[in-house]
């Protein structure tokens, strides 16, 4: 070990009782990608004694430029697989647990209680709300990011520092992808190598604690920048949160707001289909005491929509969020 980790035992910031730190320590990622790539590398390079991949999606050829783990024979191989056999040959002394499962409410409660700490690299703000509750619920320390293009953003929050949502109480109106935008490699690497430092200063204890900071990235302008949330109050207001298919019960009035083209049956025998435009006249029939849960494929449909039932009243919402081709929740990186 000492061979190993010798440049880093050697900083005072570590030491010997730091790498011990580290070797006793779980980390949850979530998300195999982009951002998810150089947090394994990292983490699992350090020492970090258990780590646990979650992540549901395949290797594509349109992934290989930005996620290193993975190689062109890889293609078509699930993520977490080829992850984990390449952290284990990169560190055997780390336990790796791979998951190939989506991270929906019904098991990020159970997810997040197994780790000291939870990593979001889905970069799915579906997911990192999902997470964000969970965390808030365990008191357990989350480390998000997001990037697209050239610019992104990474910040430690719950566990003594504000959540997500007390810093992003609303989903921006408009969600970009690397589908659509396009997204460097390099910078994903940046986003996640921060990530990775912010996961590795909280297990050591350092001094200031990335706890409640929030680091911005702009690389096309070579330009960091960042602000302190730990005064952030928690938010009070509309919250109405994502739940997991399976919470869908047959009392539920649900919306699909997913197009014929974006899913021809909707998994929901009860759905009725509408838009964010026609939402408020198509439920004009729905009791106020009646649970409205609404639909779509990133959460920002059914985000707009659930603003518009509680101006008319309804207290009572639940958002999904589900892809159109998988059923499961979308991943932007």
């Amino acid at each position: 070990m000492t061979t190993r980790y010798a440049r880093q035992i050697v900083l005072p910031e570590v030491g010997e009782t730091g790498q011990a730190k580290l070797a006793s320590s779980s980390v949850l990622v979530i998300g195999a990608g982009g951002l998810g790539c150089p947090v394994l590398q990292y983490l699992a390079a350090a020492g970090v004694g258990r780590i646990t991949i979650v992540d549901h999606d395949r290797i594509d050829e349109s992934n290989l430029h930005r996620q290193p783990l993975y190689r062109i024979t890889d293609i078509g191989q699930l993520k977490v697989e080829v992850a984990q056999k390449a952290l284990e040959a990169l560190n055997p002394s780390v336990i790796v647990n791979a998951l190939a499962i989506s991270c929906d409410p019904a098991v990020a409660t159970d997810l997040v209680r197994s780790a000291d700490i939870i990593v979001d690299a889905a970069d799915s703000i579906a997911v990192t709300y999902i997470l964000s509750d969970a965390c808030k619920a365990a008191r357990k320390p989350l480390v998000s990011a997001s990037c697209v293009g050239l610019k992104g953003y990474v910040g430690a929050f719950c566990a003594g520092a504000p959540s997500y949502r007390s810093v992003f109480p609303d989903i921006p109106q408009k969600l970009g992808n690397c589908a659509s935008l396009g997204v460097l490699g390099s910078v994903v690497a940046v986003l996640g190598g921060l990530q990775a430092q912010m996961v590795l200063a909280l297990i050591l204890g350092l001094d200031p604690s990335p706890h409640g900071r929030l680091v911005s990235v702009d690389l096309q302008k070579l330009e960091f920048g960042g602000f302190s949330f730990l005064d952030a109050p928690e938010a009070t207001g509309f919250a109405p949160p994502f739940i997991a298919p399976s919470d869908v019960n047959p009392d539920d009035t649900v919306f699909e707001l997913r197009s014929l083209d974006e899913v021809a049956v909707s998994p929901f025998p009860q759905a009725r289909r509408a838009t964010v435009e026609t939402i408020v006249e198509r439920s004009r029939d729905v009791s106020e005491s009646s649970r409205i849960v609404l639909c779509c494929r990133s959460g920002l449909r059914a985000w707009r929509a659930a603003s518009l039932l509680r101006d008319q009243g309804h207290q009572k919402l639940a958002l999904i969020a589900m892809s159109d081709i998988n059923e499961v929740y979308p991943q932007r990186i």
